[in-house]
């Protein structure tokens, strides 16, 4: 009996700490140097959108517009923890735009809820 008590109360114990994981989206924006080499680029503006939708398709307004700028690995981190909803099923598809002075990449980051989300851009 004592040992199915202490079963039921471990049971609950693990059920209550649930645990919300951060969602994050880390941005690694390199060049190709002659060689084929890739470069991390310092001081790259990253800018992560994106629309939301609208009533009968329309599009609405800006949904996310953060801009941040890589350190000297190239690499800068956007954390969505905050807008994340415990349930939410799904999160976002954000488009991405880099720049550094005339260099230019972009591409699409699925945010997956509660885990880290990674992408490398090229920019030339």
């Amino acid at each position: 009996m004592k040992q199915l008590l202490s079963l039921i109360f471990l049971s609950v114990m693990v059920m209550g700490c649930y645990k919300e994981l951060p969602t994050v989206a880390n941005i690694q924006v390199v060049r190709i140097d002659d060689s084929g080499v890739e470069i991390p680029v310092n001081n790259a503006e990253v800018r992560l959108y994106s629309y939301g939708s609208g009533q009968g398709g329309s599009n609405g307004g800006l949904r996310f517009d953060i801009t941040q700028n890589t350190t000297a690995n190239g690499q800068t981190t956007f954390n969505f923890s905050e807008y994340y909803k415990p349930g939410q099923s799904g999160f976002a598809v954000l488009d991405i735009q880099v720049t550094k002075g005339a260099l230019y990449g972009e591409d699409l980051i699925e945010i997956v809820e509660m885990e880290i989300n990674e992408r490398k851009v090229v920019i030339e």
